[in-house]
C-alpha cells in the first residue's frame, strides 16, 4: 500500500479557512432569523422498509429530518406505524423550537406509516394546511420483449 502522505496546513490557510465558514455561517443564521418562519412543508417518504420525514421552509430549504432507522428502530420495526409516529413527534419538536404553525404534508410511497404520521401532526396541534400525495404511478410502463419462439 506505501505510506500515507498527510497533507497538513499552514496556520495562514487555516485562518483564512475558519474566517470563510465563520462568515458563511453568519451570513445563512442572518437569512434565517430575518425571515421568521411561520409556515413549513412536510415530506414523509414511507417505503416498505422506513419511513423518512423532512421539514423545510417553504422555499424547500431543508431545516431538520428524521427517520425511523435514525431514533434507534431496527430491522422489521422501521416499517411500522408506531415507528412513523415517533419520528413524526421527533420532527414536531423541532418544529416546536422553530416557531412553525402551519405546514403543509406531501406523502409520497407505499409503507404503512403514512396515515400514522399525519395523524401524529395533527395531534400535536399544528395547522395542516393541504395534503397531498405524491407517489408516483406506473403508466403503461416499458415495451414488452418480444414472444419467445423455441
Amino acid at each position: 500500500m506505501g505510506k500515507k502522505k498527510i497533507i497538513q496546513k499552514t496556520e495562514e490557510e487555516l485562518i483564512k479557512e475558519k474566517e470563510e465558514v465563520d462568515a458563511a455561517l453568519k451570513k445563512e443564521s442572518n437569512v434565517r432569523s430575518s425571515v421568521k418562519t411561520r409556515e413549513g412543508r412536510i415530506y414523509v417518504y414511507s417505503t416498505f422498509n422506513n419511513t423518512i420525514i423532512t421539514l423545510t421552509d417553504a422555499r424547500g430549504n431543508v431545516l431538520s429530518w428524521s427517520s425511523a432507522g435514525g431514533i434507534g428502530f431496527k430491522g422489521s420495526k422501521k416499517s411500522t406505524p408506531f415507528a412513523a409516529s415517533k419520528v413524526a413527534e421527533a420532527v414536531s419538536q423541532t418544529m416546536e423550537k422553530l416557531g412553525i404553525q402551519k405546514i403543509e404534508i406531501f406523502v409520497k410511497g407505499v409503507g404503512g406509516g403514512r396515515e400514522s404520521a399525519i395523524r401524529s401532526f395533527a395531534a400535536k396541534g399544528f395547522e395542516v394546511a393541504s395534503i397531498t400525495d405524491t407517489t408516483p404511478v406506473p403508466h403503461d410502463g416499458p415495451r414488452a420483449p418480444k414472444v419467445r419462439r423455441v
